[in-house]
């Protein structure tokens, strides 16, 4: 009993590092996403009429 139970708190112990990094992954992300993100004012601005009708 007392090896099932090392056994169990290593799977935790590996399952609570997995998580740990899966959260630091999950943040590094989401500030690589924030600088990247283009501010909306940006992203809304009209384009010119001209540019459109170049194929026409």
């Amino acid at each position: 009993m007392a090896s099932d139970r090392g056994d169990e708190s290593t799977s935790s112990r590996g399952e609570r590092i997995e998580e740990a990094e899966r959260e630091a992954a999950r943040r590094r992300i989401l500030a690589q996403a924030e600088a990247e993100r283009i501010p909306v004012e940006e992203t809304t601005r009209a384009v010119p009429d001209r540019r459109w009708r170049r194929g026409r």
